[in-house]
């Protein structure tokens, strides 16, 4: 036999309303606490009844120093001074040696200055340049002899002037010579050869001596037409 329950006193059906009650209860205390406000029922105090135990100020004058005393000034002492007796004093002059025409003065013989030193300076400018055994005219016509196209120029049609530096000694030697603007191909080595076989220059002179004086010589690789 199924026991039957009595609708009126099922909790279960109002569980809903106490839910929301106790959550409504919960939310007031809640709020009540954050808002509750105490306050201190202590009096206030009258600060003007306050009994002080500060010393009293006591206003302190400022010092006065006296003011530094003037520096003393040394006036310096002037002293008379005598003038300076002059001294008079007779100085005489004996010339025992006599004079005449038939004396002969020596003459005085000066040694000759050593002569400078040779130094052992390249020039570039002097006063009677270095130049080749000939004239300008017989340089060229050395070149045109000696010169030899080198192949490999001709085949690339290469053409142009080459310029070579060198020095020329007081003997007239061609020395230290290199190329200082080439054309390549074998043309640059060409002009240093035909330097080095060239003959003796005649040497620069400075103050009518000899010299080693520094030159700079073009010259031209062209076709013959």
């Amino acid at each position: 036999m199924e026991t039957k329950k009595n609708p009126k006193i099922d909790l279960s059906r109002q569980g809903g309303m106490f839910l929301n009650i106790g959550m409504a209860v919960s939310l007031l205390i809640v709020i009540v606490a954050f808002e509750w406000r105490s306050y201190d029922d202590s009096g206030l105090m009258d600060l003007g009844n306050v009994e002080d135990d500060f010393e009293d100020i006591l206003e302190i004058p400022p010092t006065e120093q006296p003011p530094p005393p003037p520096p003393k000034v040394q006036v310096p002492e002037i002293i008379e001074v005598p003038d300076e007796e002059e001294i008079e004093e007779e100085i005489k002059v004996e010339l025992d040696v006599e004079v005449t025409e038939e004396a002969v003065v020596e003459e005085i013989v000066f040694e000759e200055a050593p002569e400078e030193e040779a130094v052992d300076e390249i020039f570039t400018i002097v006063e009677e340049p270095a130049s080749f055994p000939g004239g300008i005219q017989a340089f060229y016509t050395y070149l045109g002899n000696e010169l030899d196209y080198p192949r490999q120029a001709q085949r690339m049609g290469i053409e142009g002037r080459v310029f070579v530096q060198f020095v020329v000694e007081r003997d007239g030697q061609l020395t230290d010579i290199k190329v200082i603007k080439g054309i390549g191909a074998g043309c640059d080595e060409e002009a240093v050869r035909v330097l080095k076989n060239s003959p003796k220059w005649k040497p620069g002179k400075q103050r009518g001596k000899p010299v080693r004086q520094k030159m700079v010589q073009n010259i031209l690789f062209k076709f013959a037409n």
